[in-house]
């Protein structure tokens, strides 16, 4: 009988170690939870990184120093395969070295179409951050205070237009103006004027040449952009301008890409 009540308090002294595994096992489930969570939150937060830094990019606020196939990795999500460059609609581009290539090539080809123009300092053209610009000075294509380019640059207009065409990139139609007040019946200051240019301009390209609508954009800048100071003749006449930029972007897929896709 003595043995059997030493075995009973041998017994009572051990049950702590069935609330310690309780403990134990509470507290490993309390850390795989957090562990979960801590993984969903991130995931959220990769996400509207990657919304934030594309609609940014898109109003261009933000440079595109990452490459769009790279981006995901960048972000931390390297488990979603990124989409190819030339489908991925809307996206910035910049970064590419095919689109860089394909806008020197359309620089080069532009630069022989327009050699006249250009020699008579009409049209302009330089390729940096936002893509290739074409200028088209007032002196060659408008009547002072008009908004419509006059019959004489029809032909120049076509050869750009055709050129534009065969592209597949995003164009942005821009109106400028130089600093002296404008009030005519038609245009009651140089805002009007600006955006008038610029979508006559893109009118013309769309209901002219057959560019397709949702290529363009347009927009007037009145004389808040200059390119040149505006205390002389000359850099008035270069602030006068219609920019045509050919964006490293797409928001249209071109017909051979249009004829892969399946169909839904």
């Amino acid at each position: 009988m003595k043995r059997k009540h030493h075995d009973s308090e041998h017994g009572h002294r051990d049950r702590w170690l069935v609330s310690y595994a309780d403990f134990i096992t509470l507290l490993f489930a309390f850390f795989v939870v957090l562990y979960a969570s801590s993984q969903s939150d991130q995931k959220k937060q990769v996400q509207i990184a990657h919304s934030i830094a594309q609609a940014f990019q898109t109003l261009g606020l933000f440079p595109a120093s990452i490459p769009s196939a790279n981006k995901s990795a960048a972000l931390g999500d390297s488990h979603e395969p990124a989409a190819p460059v030339d489908v991925v609609l809307g996206e910035d581009l910049s970064a590419s070295p095919q689109v860089q290539h394909d806008l020197r090539e359309l620089q080069a080809k532009l630069t022989g179409l327009l050699s006249n123009e250009m020699a008579e300092h009409v049209v302009a053209m330089r390729l940096g951050r936002d893509g290739l610009t074409i200028s088209l000075r007032e002196a060659g294509f408008y009547d002072s205070g008009s908004a419509v380019p006059h019959a004489s640059s029809q032909a120049t207009l076509a050869r750009i237009a055709t050129a534009l065409a065969a592209e597949p990139y995003d164009l942005r139609i821009e109106g400028h103006t130089d600093n002296v007040p404008i009030h005519t019946a038609q245009f009651a200051s140089n805002w009007e004027l600006s955006t008038a240019r610029a979508t006559e301009m893109a009118k013309l390209l769309i209901v002219e040449h057959g560019i397709a609508p949702g290529r363009l954009s347009a927009a007037g800048y009145a004389q808040y952009h200059p390119v040149a100071g505006n205390d002389t003749a000359e850099g008035r006449g270069e602030n006068r301008r219609v920019d045509i930029i050919v964006l490293p972007r797409i928001s249209v897929l071109p017909a051979k890409q249009r004829a892969q896709q399946p169909i839904s």
